[in-house]
């Protein structure tokens, strides 16, 4: 587990995700713009910034399933390839947790947690139930396992969902915008979830409108505005000393509410 020091921006492991020089077109459009930086082993890493500025884009394009037009992103050692087999495998080392949930509605929430180790990693299926209830009891919902998700609530289904990702024993997890489709009320159970989380040292990417989170639990944040990282630092000097022109605009609109 590696040695945290939340808010201080302490680096706590070695390079985990680098990414390099990654462009990404749309068209004419030019959503990423020279991206670079590095993710440290156990680093919670907060991606914000205002809409349209690349933040989600930058979060699906570290496990490919948004496609760059040049730049490296490496994992673990390992450049991500760009299809095939190999994708599969390494995409199986990045957790994904999306803002629409994408639980499968035909499966009970025990089957969803299941399915990816027994599928991707060939864990034995009681091997496999009895590490998804543990997790479900980790995100609090391990009462629920025999429903379907649409008998849950949209915060219980996202903190499922957690436990998904988790389940494959991930070297990371993404999270794109995770409370974002949720009622206010159910916004402090998941991201209680992932606070604890980054307690127990797992390296997260987090694309969040959650400033509360951003300060409480990251060691650094990337602020993002048209394509590109416009500051990478803690959330201490982010938040009280912005320096570029265009993050104080951003920090006086939402924090003045």
């Amino acid at each position: 587990m590696a040695d945290r020091a939340p808010g201080t921006g302490v680096a706590v492991g070695e390079p985990l995700v680098v990414v390099s020089n990654v462009n990404k077109h749309y068209g004419e459009l030019h959503v990423l713009k020279n991206i670079t930086t590095t993710i440290n082993r156990g680093e919670v890493v907060v991606v914000i910034g205002p809409s349209g500025s690349g933040k989600s884009t930058f979060c699906r394009a570290l496990n490919r399933l948004e496609t760059i037009d040049d730049g490296t992103i490496v994992i673990d050692g390992k450049e991500l390839p760009k299809e095939g087999k190999g994708l599969a495998k390494l995409r199986a080392d990045v957790g994904m947790v999306f803002q629409s949930f994408n639980l499968f509605a035909h499966k009970s929430i025990l089957e969803n947690v299941t399915l990816g180790p027994m599928k991707v990693r060939k864990v034995p299926a009681a091997e496999a139930k009895k590490r998804a209830m543990e997790l479900l009891d980790r995100v609090g919902v391990g009462n629920q396992a025999s429903k379907s998700p649409a008998q849950l609530s949209g915060g219980q289904q996202q903190r499922v969902a957690i436990a998904r990702a988790l389940a494959m024993d991930p070297k990371v997890m993404l999270l794109d915008e995770p409370t974002s489709a949720l009622d206010p009320e159910m916004i402090n159970e998941v991201l209680d979830v992932m606070i604890q989380l980054a307690k127990d040292g797992m390296t997260m990417v987090v694309v969040t409108h959650e400033m509360g989170f951003a300060r409480k639990a990251a060691d650094r944040v990337l602020f993002m505005s048209d394509g590109e990282i416009l500051e990478d630092t803690t959330p201490a000097e982010f938040f009280d000393n912005p320096r570029s022109e265009r993050a104080k605009d951003f920090l006086s609109k939402i924090l003045s509410h």
